[in-house]
């Protein structure tokens, strides 16, 4: 507990619980949130809220304590929500300027949190050793800063990489899919464009925390791995799985693609606000995302939450959302 970190982004949900969980282990002896929004632990002991927008260059007096580990969380990930370049600028900006800030303070320790859009549509399961194909904004700019982090750790034998490429995070604080899901189960319905055997992948927030901290203690100088629940379930099963956790009695209500799409499209145009009708978000969903961490399945990692595991555990901490 001698050594100080610097979380980028660490006011927002990955960051937040990896705030907690780096407090209960006593890890470090101070840590730097550096986020545009305060942190809820901006009080405690250990925390220093700094406000940084990390789209600028970052000054190396940012902190007067040396920094072991630098944690770059930052970014802008919800799609639809942005327009096209802001995801560039906050994305692969945000990486260059925190690795340089690495850099010139001499950090030689980074973390990435990357995305699994880098790999484009999933026909097939991918794992790390598949060729990312990003085919949208968000995606070609995760890609981007991976490559820009990769320059960064090539340029010392002291330097040492972590970069988690993650499936839809999921889990308590969490508005998303997951929780629609849940929502919609519990109303007795899910609309769906396309067949129940269709493959989410999703990673439970606790798992992926517990993840993050398993591959800092690897000796690697390098490790890129995706994070995501082993195995994948397909949309039935896992409303047949949330259904009995409700002890509810959900139907899949399958609507042509085409229907939903030009419903959604000119709903859109007749009010933007609504919520969960823009036309990018039923492409989304009628879209398989299916990936294997096989990188962690080789190190050893125990998965603990499938998806059924998951919804226990956080329906225990927040009860409120079921």
């Amino acid at each position: 507990m001698n050594s100080n970190c610097i979380i980028f982004g660490g006011s927002g949900f990955i960051g937040t619980k990896l705030v907690e969980q780096l407090i209960k282990e006593r890890r470090f002896k101070k840590i730097y949130i550096a986020d545009l929004k305060e942190s809820i632990f901006k009080d405690h002991e250990t925390v220093e809220m700094i406000f940084v927008d990390v789209r600028t260059p970052i000054s190396p007096t940012l902190v007067s304590d040396s920094v072991e580990w630098i944690f770059n969380l930052a970014a802008i990930c919800l799609e639809p929500g942005f327009e096209s370049h802001e995801y560039f600028e906050t994305n692969i900006l945000g990486a260059e300027n925190v690795c340089s800030f690495a850099g010139k303070i001499g950090c030689a320790n980074l973390f990435f949190t990357s995305s699994m859009a880098l790999y484009g549509p999933t026909l097939k399961p991918m794992s790390e050793e598949d060729l990312p194909m990003p085919d949208t904004p968000y995606g070609i700019s995760k890609l981007a800063a991976e490559y820009v982090h990769r320059v960064w750790v090539e340029k010392s034998a002291e330097r040492r990489l972590i970069s988690v490429r993650p499936a839809v995070i999921y889990g308590p604080g969490d508005s998303g899919n997951i929780l629609r899901m849940i929502q919609a189960v519990k109303k007795g319905y899910f609309i769906l464009p396309v067949t129940p055997r269709i493959k989410k992948s999703y990673g439970y927030i606790y798992g992926l925390i517990e993840s993050i901290i398993f591959c800092m203690s690897q000796k690697d100088k390098v490790i890129i791995y995706n994070y995501a629940e082993n195995n994948t379930e397909n949309i039935g099963s896992m409303i047949t799985i949330i259904s009995g956790l409700l002890g509810a009695s959900a139907k899949i209500i399958q609507v042509p693609f085409w229907i939903l799409s030009f419903a959604s499209s000119v709903l859109y145009k007749i009010n933007p606000n609504l919520n969960g009708i823009h036309p990018m978000r039923v492409k989304k969903v009628a879209r398989p995302t299916h990936i294997i961490p096989k990188v962690l399945l080789g190190k050893g990692f125990i998965f603990k939450y499938d998806l059924r595991n998951s919804l226990i555990h956080w329906k225990t901490i927040s009860p409120n959302d079921f």
